[in-house]
């Protein structure tokens, strides 16, 4: 029987990066919404229900692993790796806290796997793998050039690894004994295969299987683009997923079937020892293929996946040249594939699209519609690490171009000075790679500020001012809760290249004034998508009303039209019902808040301006509901900084649409608790919202040529930002932004500061210019200090 849709499994709100399914009724997945779940089969309806949710960090997850129940382990343990570089384990059915948590990995750690007795081996892109005895360190294997991206226990003392630098090591303890050499691009999944060896699978889009002697048995090929992952089946078939969006198996070294899935990315597959098919995917959805027909998903729902799959948009470079011109029709279809997973084109009317063939039905399946032109989403590796971005820079000519990698929720400037290090080049190109990093990228930017700061549990990661135009199409969703974007690599028809006398050359044009900025900032960027499922989620426990529930769904739906269009959405989102979320919100467990006060920060940007008037409850309640009158003591509880942080992206988003300071009554108190605050108890999280709030106090002041008795403590806030912030270049920037703005204004009404404060005011300018080596704000610094002296 052919394999069929068995289960979808709804519950992650990103990419699940990895699967394992030790039982016929358990699975375990772990995704980069920085979540790993236990999913658990009811013996009644046969259908997976969530059961756990584990977290132990705010980074993402990208490995997960098991240890069956053994002695002093009754109900075994889900072990994860991640960003965060330890690898954590949980009791299974225990997720509140890890019950070990394992230190020593320098960086991301995405690769695990366990034996039976508990030993744990894990992998990292700090190009060692570990190995882990009774929840201990034991030893480290060293000897690979890149990155670890496979790791798999042979035996009680025998491990394998896989790695960027396109090698199989096999280990004995903590000794090398072979290397097997066969890959031409990194090793992502190794496998067992019973009475051969192991296989192998690779960024080649190849997988080998190998004798442990070092002998390839043999190849399959099919995939036409990164293998991501491999699992044997109990009948000793293998599976692999991908890049290509598939699902591939293989038995006696030919492909019998390919299952297309609505996804960019088959990240990770496994097998249940029933012989079902588990994958996770890019789209943050666990699904099982079952070849048993009375596992089968009803028949509707199977048609509404081929449906999902049909629907797709395929580009260009993943199914060949076209010349659409010179494309068969539909008869095409009428004569049979010659083999499984066979894709051919036709031309149906103006529409290109591709099918595939499925030799267990006897028939082509359509996989989507081709397009010319859209990016491709696959991670670039560069030294072994996965980046969104790896461009070519040409700086010499007759010179191999230099390599420049880039993360999508990196910082430019820090991107860019690692560039320039890395390469010995002279820290003075910075501004114009960071220029050319923000043109080839299509990236959200502030004004002159390119860096933002990725909070760990809401992601946005992009700070669009009011009059942005958020291309959200090419930018790729950010899901709210992990900052994790769609992957936007550059279009594969050309490599992107920076000529030296372009984005490395200097202007004699006059330079751009930067004070006054005008422009109020907003936190606008989110993921309705993944905002609704967490809400859903946390209503597990608080069992809203079904009036509460309808309220909610109306505000989502408003706000998702709203979110990428600069105009107000539509009316539906009245006073009242947002007054029905504010309720909700002070009803919640304060752990749980945070998709409410996410919701709530939106609400405030998009709602009628009357919403935001004067006598408004609003902020009072939100607050209330992060506990904004209670201790800062560092360490704060996670909670409590994501709630304190959402509360303040919620004060910078009501100064939107405020005509005048009497619109925002609630600025005195706020300012007057900020400057109580001692500067070091303030979590960095906190420090850019901070400064936000307070460059766009400053451009209401300037729009009304007015201080409205807010200077003196605007302006000791700033002073502290600027002589103590010493790590987040945003803060800063922004600060001195809002600093500027005040002395501008004094300039305007022909006031200034006594020549103690302009004393002052210049030597901290002067730090800060010295303290980060950005040219903005050298720039930004320069231009205050002539105010000052003006």
């Amino acid at each position: 029987m052919p394999y069929k849709l068995s289960s979808s499994l709804v519950g992650h709100a990103s990419d699940v990066r990895a699967v394992v399914s030790p039982t016929d009724s358990l699975i375990l997945s772990a995704s980069r919404d920085t979540t790993a779940i236990a999913w658990s089969k009811d013996s009644a309806t046969n259908a997976f229900t969530r059961s756990d949710a584990y977290n132990a960090g705010s980074r993402y997850i990208n490995a997960i692993t098991y240890i069956p129940p053994g002695s002093g382990r009754p109900t075994g343990y889900v072990v994860t790796g991640g960003q965060d570089t330890v690898v954590n384990v949980f009791a299974l059915g225990s997720p509140s806290e890890p019950e070990y948590s394992l230190l020593g990995h320098r960086d991301n750690v995405c690769a695990l796997d366990a034996t039976e007795d508990g030993t744990i081996v894990s992998g990292s892109w700090d190009r060692s793998a570990r190995v882990w005895r009774n929840f201990t360190f034991d030893y480290e294997l060293l000897g690979h050039d890149q990155a670890v991206w496979a790791v798999l226990a042979v035996g009680k003392d025998s491990f394998l690894t896989g790695s960027a630098d396109k090698t199989i090591k096999l280990w004995e303890s903590r000794k090398e004994v072979k290397t097997y050499r066969g890959h031409t691009d990194a090793v992502r999944g190794l496998a067992l295969v019973p009475n051969i060896g192991f296989a192998s699978c690779s960024n080649d889009s190849e997988i080998h299987v190998w004798t442990t002697g070092g002998d390839i048995v043999y190849t399959l090929s099919g995939h036409t683009s990164f293998v991501y992952s491999i699992s044997v089946l109990p009948s000793g078939d293998i599976i692999s997923g991908g890049e290509d969006r598939s699902l591939r198996v293989w038995q006696d070294g030919s492909c019998t079937q390919t299952i297309v899935h609505p996804a960019i990315s088959v990240w990770s597959v496994s097998s249940t020892p029933n012989g079902d098919l588990v994958t996770g995917c890019s789209d943050g959805i666990v699904r099982v293929f079952s070849n048993n027909e009375q596992r089968w998903a009803p028949a509707e729902e199977i048609q509404e996946y081929e449906q999902q799959v049909a629907k797709q948009a395929l580009p260009s470079h993943q199914v060949g040249d076209l010349k659409k011109s010179d494309l068969p029709g539909p008869e095409a279809l009428a004569k049979p594939g010659k083999k499984s997973g066979q894709v051919i084109t036709i031309r149906n009317g103006s529409t290109v699209e591709a099918h595939q063939w499925d030799s267990t039905e006897n028939q082509w399946q359509k996989i989507g519609d081709v397009v010319d032109a859209i990016g491709s989403s696959r991670k670039q590796l560069h030294e072994g690490k996965e980046y969104d971005y790896v461009f070519d820079v040409d700086i010499q000519e007759g010179v191999p171009p230099l390599k420049l990698p880039y993360n999508a929720t990196e910082n430019p400037y820090e991107a860019a000075q690692r560039f320039l290090q890395s390469n010995d080049l002279p820290l003075s190109y910075i501004d114009q790679v960071v220029q050319f990093i923000e043109t080839n990228t299509s990236g959200v930017t502030l004004g002159d500020s390119s860096s933002q700061y990725v909070d760990p549990y809401t992601g946005a990661s992009r700070y669009v001012s009011s009059g942005s135009s958020t291309n959200t199409g090419s930018q790729g969703a950010v899901d709210p809760y992990t900052g994790a974007s769609r992957y936007q690599a550059p279009a594969p028809s050309a490599s992107v290249r920076a000529s030296p006398a372009a984005p490395l050359s200097t202007s004699a044009a006059p330079a751009t004034k930067i004070i006054p900025v005008t422009q109020r900032l907003t936190f606008r960027q989110a993921n309705i998508t993944a905002l609704r499922g967490k809400l859903l989620q946390f209503n597990n426990d608080a069992a809203l009303e079904t009036s509460e529930l309808e309220s909610l769904e109306t505000c989502l739906s408003s706000l998702n039209t709203a979110i990428g269009d600069s105009r107000l959405p539509p009316a539906a989102i009245t006073p009242a019902l947002a007054q029905t979320i504010v309720g909700i919100l002070g009803r919640w467990p304060a752990p749980q808040r945070f998709p409410l006060l996410d919701l709530s920060r939106l609400i405030i940007l998009f709602a009628p301006k009357s919403f935001r008037a004067p006598g408004s409850s609003t902020i009072d309640a939100l607050l209330r509901a992060s506990e904004w009158d209670q201790p800062w003591e560092l360490p704060l509880a996670k909670y409590r900084e994501t709630n304190l942080l959402l509360t303040l992206r919620s004060l910078v988003n009501s100064i939107h649409g405020a005509s005048s300071l009497d619109d925002l009554p609630w600025a005195p108190k706020i300012l007057q608790d900020l400057r109580a605050r001692p500067y070091d108890s303030i979590p960095k999280a906190l420090r850019t919202p901070i400064a936000t709030l307070l460059l766009n106090l400053s451009c209401v002041m300037i729009e009304r040529l007015s201080e409205e008795g807010l200077r003196e403590d605007i302006l000791a806030i700033l002073s502290t930002i600027i002589s103590n912030e010493a790590v987040d270049a945003e803060a800063g920037y922004r600060a001195a932004a809002a600093f500027g703005n005040i002395i501008y204004l004094l300039n305007l009404l022909q006031r200034s500061l006594n020549a103690a404060e302009r004393r002052s005011a210049e030597s901290d300018i002067s730090k800060l210019i010295k303290r980060f080596s950005e040219e903005r704000i050298r720039k930004l610094g320069d231009e205050i200090l002539g105010l000052l002296r003006s």
